[in-house]
């Protein structure tokens, strides 16, 4: 399940996106897309709702605020923020 993903062991934040919303976050995080390897993300929602769409798979979480998802290196994603949605993308290596 998605909820159980968690960081590992050693791994510490790199860079953190600024608050992004429905109306500015990159159209890239909007369709498939992975992260590099050796790089972890976390996906933290501040207000709303975001869900976080597995590529391969086609599960999905809903995220509401205060509640985060990991997501692991070279996995195929993308997210999908409903309008009042505040949320950001932290790095870790």
């Amino acid at each position: 399940m998605l909820d159980a993903v968690s960081l590992p062991a050693g791994v510490e934040r790199v860079r953190t996106t600024p608050e992004l919303t429905a109306e500015s976050v990159p159209a890239g995080l909007l369709q498939a897309h992975r992260l590099a390897s050796a790089v972890w993300g976390c996906v933290r929602v501040l207000d709303g709702v975001v869900t976080f769409v597995l590529e391969t798979t086609g599960e999905s979480r809903r995220l509401v605020a205060g509640e985060h998802q990991v997501i692991e290196p070279g996995v195929a994603h993308h997210v999908e923020p409903q309008p009042g949605a505040v949320f950001l993308i932290d790095f870790y290596r």
